[in-house]
């Protein structure tokens, strides 16, 4: 049995005690991705059936805090924004528990969350992966500052790639900036199942600066749980011929991310989102989560595209729209989504986004 990566921080721990009613405090935020390459279908132990491509996005975030407790009689995590029956507690309270046997000591702890998103969550802008990829960097902070373990960032954030996936598995992908991939490939010599690595230094640089519009065609929760969906996958009769398309659309788009090819990355990822949702509507039971206006948008933004502007759409697991185009194009491209796709929109939201920078530490004390 493999040794888990989060040994490491017992293995470097103090053997100082722990002081009872000691108060530590952590915060982080971080930011959901959007997958070029899409994750759906999953092997056990929390590990993707096909290699994943996303893009890390810059202001569709989660702001989440952490205060903990060491106490001696340790309740473990009892609330979510103030509420013993928040919705997200229970997924949480898993998650911890997970945590737990990993890393001993929070058997030790009562603890309280605080989190915040920056966009509409269960609506398929990949929430879980933002909120998960925030409260295991605060879990991680807290504990390296318990165990006095001395772990540098750079590492905390590879510990929380490897542990954030336990709790949401794109969540894993969020630790970086820039493009990452997740998931064992042929092609990326350095990549594993169990967590996620940027492939950043093999990325165009005006690639770098994409950006993406995402089009809120409906902010009510989505009707499948991403669980139920990723389950929906076995037995699946499409789910072989899918594996080999991931794999050969992974190598395609960091070609074409690495040539600065958008017409190809545009056809890509189009032909993902795509796929994605076929699988959806195919599997049994079969779940319809585009809207009427998530077409509308479709067939806008491939007639901008006929029409000269350099725009392709995504889609993840829901009915909202990810418009993505080169920031040299920023002006033209944004007056057409004002113009022609805002108003597709519920209420005319559209969240204006791009290429972002991963986590920043808000507070550590």
């Amino acid at each position: 049995m493999s040794v888990s990566p989060l040994s490491r921080l017992q293995d470097m721990a103090s053997p100082g005690r722990l002081s009872l009613h000691e108060n530590l405090s952590a915060a982080w935020q971080s930011p959901s991705n959007i997958a070029i390459v899409k994750y759906w279908g999953k092997k056990d132990g929390q590990l993707p059936a096909t290699p994943s491509l996303s893009m890390t996005l810059d202001l569709a975030v989660s702001k989440t805090s952490l205060l903990v407790s060491v106490e001696e009689t340790p309740k473990g995590l009892i609330s979510v924004n103030d509420d013993p029956n928040h919705p997200f507690l229970p997924k949480m309270q898993q998650f911890f528990h997970w945590m737990t046997g990993e890393i001993p000591l929070f058997n030790k702890i009562t603890a309280t969350v605080t989190t915040h998103n920056s966009f509409p969550h269960s609506t398929g802008i990949a929430s879980s992966a933002s909120g998960m990829s925030a409260f295991t960097l605060c879990l991680l902070s807290v504990a390296n500052r318990i165990l006095e373990a001395g772990i540098s960032t750079e590492e905390l954030i590879h510990l929380a790639s490897y542990a954030a996936r336990m709790g949401s598995g794109s969540a894993c992908r969020s630790l970086y900036k820039g493009f990452t991939v997740w998931g064992k490939s042929t092609c990326v010599p350095a990549s594993a199942d169990e967590y996620a690595i940027p492939v950043n230094e093999s990325v165009h640089p005006e690639m770098l600066s994409l950006r993406d519009a995402i089009l809120v065609i409906s902010g009510n929760p989505k009707s499948l749980p991403s669980t139920l969906g990723h389950r929906s996958m076995n037995g699946h009769p499409f789910f072989s011929g899918r594996i080999g398309q991931a794999n050969h659309n992974l190598e395609e788009a960091l070609h074409a991310l690495a040539s600065n090819d958008f017409e190809k990355l545009s056809f890509i990822a189009e032909c993902e989102a795509l796929t994605l949702h076929a699988l959806i509507m195919s599997a049994d039971p079969g779940t319809i989560l585009m809207k009427p206006a998530t077409l509308l948008a479709i067939d806008a933004i491939r007639n901008a595209r006929k029409g000269g502007l350099p725009l392709f759409f995504t889609l993840d697991a829901g009915a909202n729209v990810h418009v993505m185009y080169p920031a040299t194009s920023e002006f033209q491209v944004e007056k057409y989504i004002n113009d022609v796709l805002r108003p597709l929109c519920e209420d005319g939201r559209v969240i204006f986004d791009g290429c972002g920078r991963g986590p920043v530490c808000i507070e550590a004390r």
